[in-house]
């Protein structure tokens, strides 16, 4: 036996003994012999080395060598979230979360059924087998050699599953169907349709700037990388291959290719994006005898029917299954009725090509090369933000957008019987907006339209179809125009600074009405009196959240009111909810203040209270649905929620139980990026790379990433000398 398996369990002296160990901790997860000597030899030829933070880089001889080696070192950092996204994409969440999850499970399953994903997986083209071959392996690997991890429910991958998650964002077009219309459709009950509340519900989305040599110090290009997602989404890590690839950043957890980084030549950053790619068509349904089918132009379709079941774990620790006959037409599977049609869904469904896209734009080394990854068009729902060491800075539309006629308001479902309202073949790239190395010197995309990505630069609104946007801009947008326009100083650490700008457009614009209104408010009315103090506090800030400042708690809280009461339907991020604000009757402005400063006396004891004694950072456990504490160690949070126009973007909100506001999603992987002969960057991570509390890693990150505190990345191997913890093959 070779050196490298008596380091798997353990060294000692026998031989035998030796042998017998490693059997007791490979095969004992039931893999074949064959199995177990192909992961040891794939393990052989894999090295990870942990830095300093626990991060994980990875080096191994071939492209699929790295992966086994990435998803490996991902599942010894959080297994439980890779399990948990395939659970998920798989439609196998009520496997262990009982029949709550059973619906989304169904929706999932509309797509992603077993047989149809093996059948593509056999058609892949033989280097993408070999990356989802490596990918189950490695995971293979990890459950054999760590038999005090126990699955929820997977307790085996096969490569074909690597294609139910292939793109990498949160959530995914498939999140735009509706989960109480399914249930009501496929469960044949009255759907309840209950008022959305205008809660403020947190704005979700990212910050890409991409700066060019003109605009920096160095003269060379620079890239913002800035997710906002939930907390501990993505894995933070390095994969290395002597076939090319070297690749930094960030990776959705149980996934084999680095969604928002860089190598050594380019970088690519992912901002979700407002283009109309996901459909509804409005079917009408005649009935012949038993047999169902649509109306399209003159014609009467079949309707397409399949069977559906859905696994789910019983209140008893059991199983038990359902069974769904689910119905489909050309334009997708039905998803709800709605006005006595049944409403079909369509979207981008190319697990293979996305794979494919996601994992080659890794080993782009230049513009030229990332836009021929692009042609794809495997990417739906991401614009990219793009640089590379050549100088060139780039906005690239999402690639995967259906030609439709512009006549149509496809916000809303449109007649499906009509053939003109059908998708007609997909847009060229040159098509859709998009930029490269504009006169201005930046790009920006704040997950806002692109006709402000480089100010007067940008693409023109009139020569492109109403559905390559729908969000319009946003208060960040605005915000982002104001740090990058005008700018040729840059580097990395004033990209860092532009990126945690502290000033907040949306109170700069309502807060001088609230002032106002307090001015004319007459001397008679008791709320001129009860907020004289507040509003002098308010009347001479500038506008800047701090952890210091007492305006900015309340503002926050103010902005929180007025949004519940006014901002009416328009509940989202956008700039139309902060005009009703304005607009608001002045007594209104007055009495969400008063409300406001109550609010703070109760749950604070006073109405002047630092911004940082609410707005805290906390992670206690490894659950995915964190819990919080009030009585439990935390940390104070400067930069608020990106509704209020904030680059930096921390949701927060008190819990039951807490007076206090704690974070779980906004700024999560941030990092700057410097091209050049010699790339150089910096980066945070919310609390830690670990998901195990016990580690020392779990944490460690916490207040660096309060502060804004970025920290160097060991990108060369020459970086790691003295910052590296420990060195290893996969199975030590």
């Amino acid at each position: 036996m070779k050196h490298r398996s008596m380091r798997t369990c353990g060294r000692l002296p026998a031989l035998l003994a030796l042998v017998m160990l490693l059997a007791a901790c490979v095969t004992a997860s039931g893999g074949s012999r064959a199995e177990n000597a192909r992961w040891e030899s794939q393990a052989a030829r894999v090295t990870i080395v942990r830095d300093d933070w626990g991060i994980a880089h990875v080096s191994g001889k071939s492209d699929a060598d790295a992966v086994f080696g990435m998803i490996y070192a991902q599942a010894e950092d959080d297994f439980n979230r890779i399990e948990t996204n395939y659970l998920v994409s798989l439609g196998r969440l009520a496997e262990a979360e009982g029949e709550k999850a059973i619906w989304q499970d169904l929706r999932a399953k509309l797509y992603m059924q077993p047989e149809a994903l093996e059948a593509r997986y056999a058609a892949s083209p033989e280097w993408l087998k070999r990356l989802m071959n490596a990918w189950a392996d490695g995971l293979n690997f990890y459950l054999a050699s760590h038999q005090a991890v126990r699955p929820r429910v997977i307790t085996r991958f096969e490569p074909w599953m690597a294609l139910s998650f292939s793109e990498g964002s949160i959530g995914g077009d498939i999140e735009n169907i509706d989960l109480a219309g399914l249930e009501s459709f496929y469960s044949n009950t009255r759907l309840a349709r209950v008022a959305k509340t205008p809660a403020g519900r947190e704005p979700s989305g990212s910050n890409g700037f991409a700066i060019a040599p003109s605009n920096s110090v160095s003269g060379q290009a620079l890239l913002l990388i800035n997710p906002h997602t939930s907390f501990f989404f993505r894995s933070e890590l390095q994969m290395t291959s002597e076939e090319g690839l070297n690749a930094y950043g960030a990776a959705t957890w149980g996934q084999f290719f680095i969604y928002q980084g860089f190598n050594a030549d380019a970088g690519w950053m992912h901002t979700t994006s407002g283009v109309d790619v996901v459909d509804e068509f409005a079917e009408t349904i005649v009935r012949r005898g038993d047999r169902l089918f649509y109306r399209y132009g003159r014609e009467e379709r079949p309707v397409q029917t399949a069977t559906v079941s859905v696994r789910y774990r019983t209140g008893d620790g059991g199983m038990a299954s359902r069974s769904f006959q689910t119905y489909r037409t050309h334009h997708g599977p039905i998803i709800r009725s709605e006005g006595g049609k049944w409403i079909a869904f369509a979207m981008m469904h190319k697990p293979v090509e996305a794979l494919q896209q996601s994992f080659l734009r890794t080993k782009a080394r230049d513009y030229a090369s990332f836009l021929k990854v692009a042609e794809l068009k495997a990417n739906s729902s991401n614009n990219s933000i793009f640089a590379d060491s050549s100088g060139n800075i780039a906005y690239l539309h999402p690639q995967f957008i259906p030609v439709r006629d512009d006549r149509f308001d496809y916000r809303r479902p449109v007649d499906g019987s009509d053939p003109a309202t059908d998708w007609r073949g997909l847009h060229a790239l040159a098509d859709a907006p998009h930029l490269l190395n504009p006169p201005g010197g930046w790009i920006q995309n704040t997950n806002n339209w692109p006709y402000s990505a480089a100010g007067r630069h940008s693409p023109k609104r009139d020569r492109f179809p109403r559905y390559m946007d729908r969000f319009g801009e946003n208060p960040r947008g605005l915000h982002a125009l104001m740090v990058l326009e005008g700018r040729k100083d840059f580097t990395l650490e004033r990209l860092r600074a532009a990126a945690y700008d502290s000033y907040m457009p949306a109170f700069a614009h309502l807060v001088p009405g609230l002032v106002e209104a307090w001015d004319g408010a007459p001397a008679s009315n008791p709320l001129k009196r009860d907020l004289a103090a507040p509003v002098a506090a308010l009347r001479t800030w500038d506008f800047r959240w701090a952890k210091e400042s007492v305006p900015t708690s309340l503002a926050v809280f103010w902005g929180d009111e007025m949004w519940r009461t006014a901002a009416g339907a328009q509940w989202e991020e956008g700039l139309l909810s902060y005009e009703k604000m304005d607009k608001a009757p002045a007594t209104q402005k007055l009495e969400a203040l008063a409300a406001s400063v109550k609010r703070l006396k109760q749950d604070f004891g006073r109405w002047d209270i630092a911004w940082g004694e609410i707005n805290r950072f906390q992670r206690l456990t490894g659950a995915i649905v964190q819990p919080f504490a009030d009585a439990a160690p935390s940390i104070a949070v400067g930069f608020p929620s990106a509704r209020w126009g904030t680059l930096a973007s921390f949701g927060a909100k008190a819990y039951p139980g807490t007076k206090r506001w704690y974070g779980t999603g906004g700024n999560s992987f941030v990092a700057v990026v410097e091209f050049g002969d010699r790339v150089r960057a910096r980066a945070v991570t919310a609390g830690g790379e670990s998901g195990d509390p016990r580690s020392p890693h779990f944490n460690d990150q916490a207040q660096r990433y309060a502060d804004g505190d970025l920290r160097e990345i060991h990108y060369y191997p020459d970086q790691l000398v003295g910052r590296t913890e420990r060195r290893y093959h996969p199975g030590q």
